[in-house]
C-alpha cells in the first residue's frame, strides 16, 4: 500500500527522499546557517555592548554563557533533534495522523523541561557560579543576568519543540526568518535595556537577559501560530499527553541530552580551571575566545538539522545507504567550513580579542588558546555534524562516546597539566586533542557501520533504528 503523504509537506518529503544529495542538503542548510549565524552573531554583539560595563561583568556574563548554550543546545539540538527525528520518520513512513500527534507531545515534554530547569538555576545558580570561580562584582553580574534568563528559560524550550516540528517536515526556512527576525529585534533592544536609550530603562547587565526574553516570546507565538494554522505538515492540535509518543521523541532526544552536558560541561569544567588558577582577566580572556568556537556549534546545527531530517526520512522509507551518503555530505561540508573559521582564528587572534578587550592578560590568554585550538575546529565540526545524524538514524552510542572522550582529555589530561605545571598553553593542548579525537572517533564508527549491523549478505535495507 502506497503511504499516504500529505500534500503540504509531498514535495519537501519527495526531494529528502529522492533528490541529488548536495543539492538538496545545500538548499535545507543555508536557511539554518544564516539563521544560526545571525543568532550566534546576536550574541557577540550582545558581549560587545556588556565589555562596556567593564571586566568584571565580561567574566561574569562568561560564566552564564556555558549555562545557556547548555540550554539552548538541549532545547533545540538534542530534544529538538528527537523531535525532529520522530516527525520525519513518521511523515517518511506515511504515518500523518502519528506525525500531528507529536506536536502536543513536543510542546508539553519541553515545557516541563524548560520549567525543571528555570526551578533549578533560581535555586543553584549561585553555588554554581561560585564553584566556576566567580567572586565578588562578577559573581554579581552573573546572576543578574543568569536570574533574567531562568525566568525566560521555558519560553525558549517551547520555542525550540516548535521549530523543531516544523524542521522535521523538511520546512527550514521558516524557523530561519523566525530566528533572524529576532536577531533584527535584539540588536537595537539589547543596548537600549542596557544602556538606557530613548524611553527604556537603564537596567545594565540584566538589560541583556530581558531582550532574550522578549525574543523568545515573540517566537513562541509566531511558531505557535504556523502549527495551528494547518500550514505546517504536522499540525498542532488539542489533545492529551500520550506516554507512547513522548518515548519516541525521548528515546532519541532524551539520550542526545547527554552530547550538549558534555559540551558545556567541559567549557565550563576549563573555565572553572582557569578562574582557580590564573584569575579574573584569563577567565575573560578565555571565555571571550571559547565565544568564537561558539560559533562552531551553530554551524554544526545549520547543517545538523536538515540532516536530522533528510536521514531521518530515508530511514524511514528504507533507505540506508543513502542515509548515510547524506550524512557524509553534511560531515564534509561542516568540517570545510569550520576548519576555515578555526585557521583564521589562529593566524589572527588579536582581530577577535580586541574587539572586546585590551586588558594584556585577556588578550595574551585568548589569543594562546585560539593558536592552539583553532587549526583543529574542522574536526569539532564534523563530529557535531554527524552526531546531529546519528539522531536522525536513531544511533547515538559512537557520538557520546566520542563526547565522553573528548571531556576525559581536555578537562582529565588537562587538569593534569595545569596542575603539574601550571601551563594554560598545556591545557589548551589538551584541549585541541580532545576536538581532533572527537571528530575521528564518530567519523569512524560510521564507516565501520555502526548504525547498522550488516547481515551475511551484506543487504542493508534491513535496517531498523534503535527506537523502531
Amino acid at each position: 500500500m502506497k503511504p499516504d503523504v500529505p500534500a503540504p509537506s509531498s514535495f519537501r518529503l519527495r526531494a529528502m527522499l529522492d533528490a541529488p544529495i548536495t543539492p538538496t542538503l545545500l538548499r535545507l542548510a543555508w536557511p539554518n546557517l544564516l539563521m544560526l549565524l545571525a543568532q550566534s552573531s546576536t550574541g557577540l554583539i550582545e558581549t560587545w555592548f556588556l565589555s562596556k560595563l567593564g571586566t568584571d561583568v565580561l567574566a561574569g556574563t562568561a560564566l552564564v554563557v556555558p549555562v545557556l548554550m547548555l540550554m539552548q543546545n538541549m532545547s533545540q539540538g538534542a530534544m529538538g533533534g528527537g523531535i525532529s527525528a520522530a516527525v520525519a520518520r513518521a511523515l517518511g513512513g506515511g504515518r500523518n495522523r502519528e506525525a500531528n500527534e507529536l506536536v502536543l507531545q513536543a510542546v508539553l515534554l519541553n515545557g516541563a523541561l524548560g520549567l525543571i530547569f528555570s526551578l533549578a538555576l533560581f535555586a543553584f545558580g549561585p553555588q554554581l557560579y561560585r564553584a566556576m570561580g566567580a567572586d565578588g562584582a562578577a559573581l554579581s553580574a552573573a546572576l543578574a543576568y543568569s536570574n533574567v534568563l531562568a525566568g525566560g528559560l521555558g519560553l525558549m524550550w517551547v520555542m525550540n519543540a516548535l521549530a523543531s516540528v516544523v524542521r522535521g517536515t523538511g520546512n527550514m526556512l521558516l524557523p530561519g526568518m523566525v530566528i533572524c527576525g529576532g536577531a533584527l529585534l535584539l540588536v537595537p533592544l539589547s543596548p537600549c535595556l542596557i544602556f538606557g536609550l530613548g524611553p527604556f530603562p537603564e537596567l545594565g547587565v540584566s538589560g541583556a537577559g530581558w531582550a532574550m526574553v522578549v525574543y523568545y516570546a515573540g517566537g513562541a507565538t509566531v511558531l505557535g501560530w504556523y502549527c495551528l494554522s494547518g500550514r505546517n505538515a504536522a499540525r498542532l492540535q488539542r489533545g492529551r499527553a500520550q506516554w507512547p509518543l513522548m518515548r519516541s521523541i525521548l528515546s532519541v532526544g532524551g539520550l542526545a541530552t547527554l552530547n550538549p552536558l558534555l559540551t558545556n560541561g567541559l567549557i565550563a569544567s576549563i573555565t572553572a580551571l582557569i578562574g582557580a588558577y590564573a584569575g579574573t582577566a584569563a577567565l575573560a580572556g578565555y571565555g571571550t575566545a571559547a565565544r568564537l568556537e561558539y560559533l562552531v556549534i551553530p554551524i554544526a546545527f545549520g547543517i545538523g538539522a536538515p540532516l536530522v531530517a533528510m536521514v531521518g526520512a530515508n530511514i524511514g522509507a528504507g533507505q540506508l545507504q543513502r542515509a548515510v551518503r547524506i550524512a557524509f555530505t553534511g560531515g564534509a561540508l561542516a568540517f570545510v567550513i569550520a576548519e576555515a573559521l578555526g585557521l583564521a582564528a589562529a593566524i589572527w587572534p588579536l582581530a577577535w580579542m580586541r574587539l572586546f578587550s585590551s586588558d594584556p592578560q585577556t588578550l595574551a590568554v585568548g589569543s594562546t588558546y585560539l593558536r592552539t585550538t583553532g587549526p583543529l575546529f574542522g574536526f569539532f565540526g564534523l563530529g557535531f555534524t554527524l552526531y546531529f545524524a546519528s539522531q536522525g538514524a536513531g544511533r547515538l552510542v559512537w557520538p557520546l562516546t566520542a563526547g565522553v572522550v573528548r571531556l576525559a582529555v581536555a578537562v582529565g589530561a588537562g587538569w593534569s597539566v595545569l596542575h603539574l605545571t601550571g601551563s594554560l598553553q598545556g591545557l589548551f593542548f589538551a584541549s585541541a586533542t580532545a576536538m581532533f579525537l572527537y571528530g575521528v572517533i564518530t567519523l569512524t564508527a560510521i564507516v565501520r557501520g555502526a548504525w547498522s549491523p550488516r547481515p551475511p549478505s551484506g543487504n542493508l535495507s534491513t535496517f531498523k533504528t534503535d527506537t523502531a
